[in-house]
C-alpha cells in the first residue's frame, strides 16, 4: 500500500512539473510574439473609440445653437 501511494505521489509531482513548465513556456512565448505595430494599432483604436464615446456623451447644452437639447 505504501508503494502505491509513493508511486502516485511521484506521478503527481511529474504531472505538476510538466503542467507548470508548459504554462510558463507558453506565457513566455506569447510575451515575445507581440507585434509592436499591432499593439500600437490596437491602442490607437481604443483611444479613437474612447474619444468618439466622449464626444457623443456631451451634455446637450447649445447643441447646434438651440439651447439645452438633451
Amino acid at each position: 500500500m505504501t508503494t502505491v501511494l509513493v508511486t502516485l505521489a511521484g506521478v503527481a509531482v511529474v504531472v505538476a512539473t510538466v503542467v507548470g513548465y508548459v504554462s510558463w513556456r507558453d506565457r513566455l512565448r506569447r510575451a515575445t510574439e507581440e507585434d509592436p505595430a499591432a499593439v500600437r494599432a490596437a491602442r490607437a483604436e481604443r483611444h479613437r473609440r474612447a474619444a468618439e464615446r466622449e464626444h457623443a456623451q456631451h451634455d446637450g447644452w447649445n447643441n447646434g445653437g438651440h439651447g439645452f437639447s438633451g
